[in-house]
């Protein structure tokens, strides 16, 4: 069992902000140091309709040697789900995820609409090395296509889908200015291994220049 990086393992004291110093946690109750995996956490993010769910698949078992690919969707329920704008809870919760799950040696790629206001003010953003973000966009009249040929139980009606493509749009229009920026992959005539091989070549890219996933904690 991997403990909530949270919470200290000396004194059981669950730290709100969590602190990190020289690349060790640090229990701001009882100064206990301890070491763990700070890794990079890939965010493949975008608008609903613009490939996220039909890569995620294919990209997992591509990089199954040297990563873990996750759906965020899966916690978007109850609590998480009925929390203020920005969904702090739901966002917090699943750097949380991401960073216990970096301590068995890999990487996450979370598959999920996210931009990094959303991660980058968290408490938790302390877990990671560094958090990239991809943002697969598309057109807008092929996006609007997508989305209303989804099946009804999604409950893409006019309204939500206008939302989804402002959103696009802001996307695109605000990536590069973001801290950290959003690197952009148009999908909207591109097929979809040409997609998985990109969305693959940035994340073996990025991790070949960083510390290998299975180096030792610290």
């Amino acid at each position: 069992m991997v403990l909530d990086l949270k919470i200290c393992p000396a004194c059981g004291d669950r730290a709100e902000r969590p602190r990190v110093e020289s690349g060790l946690l640090v229990c701001a109750v009882c100064a206990h140091r301890w070491p763990f995996r700070r890794l990079p956490l890939f965010a493949l993010t975008g608008p609903s309709g613009a490939g996220k769910s039909t890569v995620g698949p294919l990209l997992a078992r591509r990089l199954g040697d040297l990563a873990l690919v996750v759906e965020q969707d899966v916690l978007w329920t109850g609590a998480l789900r009925d929390d203020v704008p920005g969904h702090p809870a739901f966002r917090s919760t699943w750097l949380r995820m991401a960073a216990m799950l970096h301590q068995n040696g890999r990487p996450v790629v979370l598959c999920g609409t996210v931009a990094p206001p959303e991660f980058e003010r968290l408490p938790e953003r302390v877990f990671f090395s560094d958090i990239h973000y991809l943002a697969l966009v598309s057109e807008p009249d092929a996006l609007r296509k997508r989305l209303l040929a989804r099946p009804a139980w999604r409950e893409w009606d006019e309204e939500r889908v206008e939302e989804m493509l402002e959103f696009n749009a802001w996307l695109q229009a605000e990536a590069s200015a973001m801290q950290p920026p959003v690197e952009l992959f148009d999908t909207t005539h591109i097929p979809v291994e040409d997609a998985v091989d990109h969305v693959e070549q940035w994340v073996r890219g990025l991790l070949s220049g960083a510390q290998r996933p299975s180096a030792a904690l610290g």
